[in-house]
């Protein structure tokens, strides 16, 4: 364990930024679920740019890779339902 004081606050930070990475990261990929299992084109495209933003987030706060985020827009994009 930390024996200074500000490394003992900059793990408790760690902890807290882990847990609320966690958590972004799950919503959204709950949020893309979702998503794919919608059956009309309608509803796919009403709710893909919410899911979007998400994913840029999530890239934004370092998350995921910037390439990853593109990576899975790219195919959610591309994604007819029929």
């Amino acid at each position: 364990m930390a024996n200074h004081k500000a490394t003992k606050k900059d793990a408790r930070q760690a902890l807290k930024r882990r847990d609320r990475n966690r958590y972004y990261g799950k919503t959204t990929r709950n949020a893309i679920r979702d998503l794919k299992a919608l059956e009309t084109q309608g509803d796919y495209d009403a709710k893909m740019p919410n899911v979007a933003s998400m994913i840029d987030k999530l890239a934004k706060r370092g998350v995921i890779h910037k390439n990853k985020a593109a990576n899975l827009k790219s195919k959610l994009a591309k994604k007819k339902v029929a």
